[in-house]
């Protein structure tokens, strides 16, 4: 490599900078191998960065690679980048070839902040065996009788493989902790690339639609917990369809990074079938 790339900086699923989930942005990472990706990545040392390596059939090539490994897919870096694109060429539909599938963004504008809206790979769901659910609760000093019966846990994949629990209290949800090498190595075992999805179900919104608070722990480098997690998201809103929670096409509100200090709003939104929609805010972090 013999010029340094241009890498960008944004908060996905805010409009604050204080707020969201950081994520590098590398529009142009042609010249860049694997190596210099990775390196990049534990550089900026954001939960992922996103690299777009050149174009196939008219989408962009995009590539995910957090501190410590490439990542098949990541939701917030994924509107992060479609909003640094809109910004420097007007808003539209990208689409991105991501190593799970191709994934299509909507980005508009509106109150003067840019929006994007990215329609997952087809997601499914699984039964989460008891001994790996044993593994969890022991992991997060909880037990079953936490959990809120009316959202069994589940494995749920919309890019990313997720268990998903919910917990019935909240102060228990508030209260949780876990010791990130333990985490991160159940999650190797499990090849679990991403994070564990934690909810806690809160009032309904005023049109009756599900709200949640999310917690995903996601221990990468200095990072424990991931303040908001589109793939997550989106991987939540397959659960949700499953379990026939929800009557599509339904929307869901997720609250989540209140437990790290960066406030994150995510809105799901769910089809009768196909990918779900995850959409938010992103702005740019500048220097200093």
């Amino acid at each position: 490599m013999t010029d340094a790339p241009e890498i960008l900086r944004y908060t996905a699923f805010a409009d604050d900078p204080e707020g969201g989930n950081p994520a590098g942005v590398v529009l142009d990472a042609s010249a860049l191998d694997e190596a210099d990706m990775q390196r990049i990545a534990a550089e900026v040392d954001y939960a992922e960065t996103a690299f777009i390596t050149g174009e196939s059939d008219g989408a962009r090539v995009v590539r995910y690679f957090s501190p410590i490994a490439q990542v098949p897919f990541c939701g917030h870096a994924t509107v992060a980048t479609a909003v640094a694109i809109a910004e420097r060429e007007g808003h539209g539909t990208i689409r991105f070839a991501t190593p799970v599938g191709e994934v299509a963004i909507e980005t508009s504008e509106a109150d003067g902040a840019v929006r994007a809206a990215f329609t997952s790979v087809e997601p499914e769901t699984a039964p989460l065996p008891d001994d790996v659910l044993e593994s969890l609760l022991d992991l997060f000093g909880i037990t079953r009788a936490d959990l809120d019966g009316r959202h069994p846990p589940l494995l749920a994949y919309a890019g990313n493989r997720h268990p998903v629990l919910v917990l019935r209290d909240a102060d228990v949800f508030d209260g949780f902790a876990f010791d990130p090498a333990a985490a991160r190595a159940l999650m190797d075992a499990q090849g679990w690339s991403a994070t564990i999805i934690v909810l806690h179900r809160l009032p309904d919104a005023a049109d009756g639609g599900l709200r949640f608070e999310a917690r995903n722990p996601f221990p990468v480098g200095r990072i424990t917990e991931d303040p908001a997690t589109g793939a997550a998201a989106a991987a939540t809103g397959a659960y949700l369809r499953a379990l026939g929670a929800v009557t599509p096409p339904a929307r869901v509100l997720i609250e989540q990074g209140r437990h790290v200090g960066r406030p994150s709003e995510l809105v799901v939104d769910i089809p009768e079938r196909g990918g779900i929609v995850v959409s938010g805010r992103a702005v740019p972090i500048h220097a200093g």
